[in-house]
């Protein structure tokens, strides 16, 4: 794609990254076939290839946001589908990420919903700001109608309502900062830090704890810094302030135990995975934290990418429940893993099947599903459906934010694969199994 930036917009770091972006792309549509929001709307401006067409005509004027652009800029997922079809290596996710910034700081967006994004910003990155928001909305289920009839926010705050769960999860031991050393004495073969993020800390905290279980079982010592939010969700906002001042305190965390002798930064939650392996280009001009969010970067792993390459112990139990694998959009595009999780649940005894059009975002995609009810919505019924043909004992999924949108949608149980792992290398069966009939034997 030609582009007629000026050296003095170039001077500026991120508009020449988007400049070079820009000119990769060669028109040539392909992602259009993949992106969601192209495919229920049949808007070109709603895929990729449209959105680059708005946001290049934005930048390269030096315009503010309009109206226009926001609404589509707005609708993209950022599931980067488009990314994995792309034969071009057009880097989407760092051009609608500087889009979205410049929207932030150039767009007076409607009273309402410039309050909903503030509160948004303010709560979800903070446990026990979002835990106190979901008792609230728990308290205000019974008035969902009333609500959904406000102008111009009630279908989100509903969609709200309709999100939080109906209990929460008591305490849990290992919902803490500290150190998990391996098993029965064992020697630690490795050290690792593990996030304890911020949203999941407070909806499935077991995630993290099944994580823990299965490490230590393998030898490994765990981690859990006080790094708090790693900034994925105010980043995908356009709020660049925040998202890099909670980034820094991770950085910062990570980078004292690094100092200590760290093998990786395992993150049980794709969505932050694809955030943080991204903190090297986040923070590259920035002459304090370039080198520490690089290292930091370098070591972050998703927990099955690290399991797939540490190696899983042979189970001891063996089961013949069907899984359906859902790979998120932050696993399969976001960091390009595919095959390690399922090829780890094939391992520890499951029967995996691949969802179709499993490349298919199903709505979530951090505060998407909030933002953008009706979209979210149906994508989710055309996931289920997806899932459902398959007649699975269960569904399997490495990212909180698809176990709440997915859950939402069908009465078949959602865990996370590395419960699964654990349970087959000697831990619980999943809270969530409660309801499957137990075909889970003793191995010989």
């Amino acid at each position: 794609m030609q582009t007629n930036f000026s050296p003095a917009q170039l001077a500026d770091p991120a508009m020449a990254a988007s400049e070079k972006i820009l000119r990769t792309c060669v028109h040539c549509g392909f992602c259009t076939a993949t992106c969601p929001t192209y495919l229920l709307l049949g808007d070109e401006l709603d895929s990729p290839r449209g959105r680059i067409y708005l946001i290049k005509d934005m930048l390269e004027g030096g315009k503010a946001a309009s109206a226009e652009v926001v609404k589509h800029v707005d609708r993209c997922l950022s599931c980067l589908s488009c990314m994995s079809t792309c034969p071009s290596g057009v880097h989407y996710m760092h051009l609608v990420d500087h889009a979205r910034a410049h929207i932030e700081t150039t767009y007076a967006r409607p009273a309402g919903d410039r309050l909903l994004r503030a509160v948004l910003a303010q709560v979800l990155p903070y446990p026990r700001r979002f835990r106190l928001a979901l008792i609230a909305a728990k308290l205000g289920q019974p008035f969902r109608g009333l609500v959904a009839r406000l102008p111009r926010v009630g279908n989100r705050l509903a969609a709200m309502l309709d999100l939080a769960p109906a209990s929460l999860p008591g305490s849990n031991p290992t919902n803490r900062p500290g150190t998990f050393p391996p098993n029965g004495g064992q020697v630690a073969k490795k050290r690792v830090a593990l996030l304890r993020g911020c949203a999941q800390s407070v909806l499935r905290p077991d995630f993290n704890e099944a994580a823990i279980r299965l490490l230590n079982r393998h030898g490994v010592e765990v981690v859990q810094a006080d790094e708090g939010c790693c900034g994925a969700l105010t980043h995908h906002m356009g709020k660049e302030h925040s998202s890099h001042a909670l980034a820094k305190q991770a950085i910062d965390a990570w980078d004292a135990e690094i100092a200590r002798g760290l093998d990786a930064i395992l993150v049980t939650a794709s969505g932050c995975g694809t955030t943080i392996k991204d903190y090297g280009f986040m923070f590259r001009d920035d002459p304090a934290y370039a080198e520490k969010a690089r290292r930091v970067s370098g070591l972050a792993k998703d927990v099955t990418e690290y399991m797939a390459s540490f190696g899983l112990m042979a189970p001891t139990a063996e089961s013949d429940l069907v899984v359906a694998y859902h790979s998120a959009c932050s696993m399969q595009h976001g960091q390009g893993i595919r095959t390690e999780p399922k090829a780890l649940l094939k391992k520890a005894g499951f029967t995996v099947k691949d969802v179709p059009e499993g490349h298919i975002c199903c709505g979530s995609a951090g505060t998407y599903n909030i933002l953008q009810p009706e979209i979210a919505a149906k994508l989710r019924a055309r996931k289920v459906a997806n899932i459902e043909r398959l007649k699975p004992d269960l569904i399997a999924t490495g990212n909180i934010g698809c176990v709440t949108q997915i859950g939402k949608g069908t009465g078949i149980p959602i865990v996370h694969t590395v419960e699964l792992l654990d349970w087959a290398t000697g831990g619980p069966r999943p809270a969530a199994l409660a309801g499957v009939a137990p075909r889970l034997e003793a191995a010989e």
